[in-house]
């Protein structure tokens, strides 16, 4: 990471509080509870001109020489060290309210050792007693030091001056567009500059423990994110930028690890319900979602929530059934079984057939996830790394038929003959006409139909007529948006000429004659 600024100190001093104001939103989750961030939180952000990546990093929560037996405190400590590795600037905060404590020191010497610049941001200053209690923490023998208040964002200016000040110039990041509503055009479609979109999102989200962090961690080629045995290891929504190159072209991606989601009644705390809302949020921002699923446990109740959350969300998707080196074997025998039962003739009277192959199973998936059925299904294990080329060959087919683009001639004849094959049915007896339709967006793929009734379109019929599409232009993995919207009703035709006024009595003397 180029130009990184690493927030660093023990637990529960305000750190998350602090990233979150200079990054100018709630990413990484802050609560009183001592050691909730474990992970590195990463944030892109800009101050006066210079852009960053902001690091939010776990409490250092061990003295010299102290040793822990706990996996996930190791594991963050091992991440602090990666970010004080890779920071070019520090920010040490400290707790104004508490003094120094003998943790604070130690912390210190360890940022003397590193030789980076540190500069203290003395937090909780909210009070004329807390300005007077600054002085003492220049016990711990740095040059520059900030009180201030992450909570009533006082005092960030200074010391993002500071901190912004020995990095070089550059360009502020490009500002994108918010997402289009379900009916208006694409910016190519109408006449407006389109906008870079950056790197594709990638929401990796499941159930907790079923690999979402070994998957990220084997696709990066490193321990980027924590991974442990005990299920809600990871909490916050991390972004993990990820670059690749395929056929000397460089490909960027964001990759989002997220906290496993329980059910609603098996959240206990706090920390782990801002935990979910921070997954459910994932899936509402990213361009495509991975749902992992567990091989060895198989399609839950849960797994099919989740599920349901991404439909609803209109999300791209790709389904990863991971771990499948546990099952591997299982289906090896079974398919040496098969093909022995196939060479004898033997005949399976009254049995279900073994599923053998990874294409049976996929199909098995997709029919235990039949509102899901439009996405691909990959069989992965993190642990062995199989088959993560073919996830990372499914990522890109997806996005590239998110970008599809339908021409409106062929798009019209593909409806009009689906409509003449099946019209819905209505108990009024009335007939659906199809009129026109254009396609108004392009992730997720969203069409306007004009017809004469609108009501006609329940979502059965919706569903057929998203079926027959998917059947001409392909769309695998993407939702398929159907807007229909009634034609205006036929305006009375004015009167070109006034209506005539009372008789003369000249006209009423010549219908006399008559």
């Amino acid at each position: 990471m180029s130009n990184s600024i690493a927030i660093v100190g023990r637990p529960n001093v305000g750190k998350s509080a602090l990233f979150n104001r200079i990054a100018g939103k709630r990413i990484a989750i802050v609560h009183n509870q001592p050691g909730v961030t474990r992970d590195r939180v990463t944030a892109e952000a800009e101050w006066h001109g210079k852009s960053f990546t902001l690091v939010d990093t776990g409490g250092i929560g061990l003295l010299r020489g102290e040793k822990s037996d706990d996996v996930i405190v190791k594991a963050a400590f091992e991440q602090v060290e990666l970010a004080l590795e890779s920071a070019n600037v520090i920010i040490l905060v400290v707790n104004v309210q508490e003094g120094v404590v003998p943790l604070d020191r130690e912390v210190a010497k360890k940022l003397h050792r590193s030789g980076k610049q540190v500069i203290v941001a003395v937090n909780k200053v909210d009070t004329e007693r807390g300005e007077k209690g600054v002085a003492e923490f220049s016990a711990l023998g740095f040059e520059k030091m900030f009180p201030v208040s992450a909570i009533h964002a006082e005092g960030i200016e200074n010391l993002m001056n500071a901190a912004v000040s020995p990095l070089p110039e550059s360009s502020s990041p490009a500002t994108v567009e918010p997402e289009a509503e379900a009916g208006e055009p694409d910016a190519e479609d109408s006449g407006k500059q389109a906008v870079d979109p950056g790197p594709l999102k990638l929401a990796i989200v499941g159930r907790p423990n079923v690999g979402k962090s070994s998957i990220i961690n084997a696709l990066t080629k490193s321990q980027r994110v924590i991974v442990s045995p005990i299920p809600g290891t990871t909490r916050d929504a991390i972004d993990v930028p990820f670059e690749i190159e395929n056929e000397g072209v460089r490909q960027k991606y964001i990759l989002i690890d997220t906290a496993g989601i329980r059910k609603t009644r098996s959240i206990d705390d706090s920390v782990e319900f801002f935990s979910v809302q921070r997954s459910e949020d994932s899936i509402a921002r990213c361009d495509i979602v991975i749902l992992v699923l567990d091989a060895d446990a198989g399609i839950t109740e849960q797994d099919k929530k989740i599920a349901d959350r991404i439909v609803e969300n209109r999300r791209a998707c790709i389904v990863v059934v991971n771990k499948w080196d546990l099952y591997q074997e299982v289906v090896l025998k079974a398919r040496q079984e098969e093909i022995q039962r196939r060479e004898k003739k033997q005949r399976r009277e009254g049995q279900d057939r073994e599923m053998s192959t990874l294409i049976e199973f996929g199909a098995w998936v997709q029919k235990k996830l039949f509102f899901l059925d439009y996405a691909p299904v990959i069989f992965t294990s993190a642990k062995s790394g199989f088959h993560l080329e073919r996830l990372l060959e499914a990522v890109r087919y997806v996005a590239s038929q998110l970008q599809k683009k339908v021409p409106t001639a062929i798009l019209n004849r593909t409806l009009r003959d689906a409509v003449e094959r099946r019209q819905p049915v209505s108990a009024a007896g009335h007939r659906l006409k199809f009129f026109y339709a254009t396609q108004v967006r392009r992730a997720p793929p969203t069409f306007l139909l004009f017809v004469n009734r609108d009501e006609l379109f329940y979502e059965p019929y919706k569903k057929y007529l998203a079926g027959e599409m998917r059947k001409a232009f392909g769309y695998e993995g993407c939702p398929i948006v159907l807007v229909p919207k009634a034609r205006p009703k036929t305006v009375e035709p004015v009167r070109k000429f006034k209506p005539r006024g009372k008789p003369s009595p000249k006209e009423k003397n010549q219908r006399r004659r008559f």
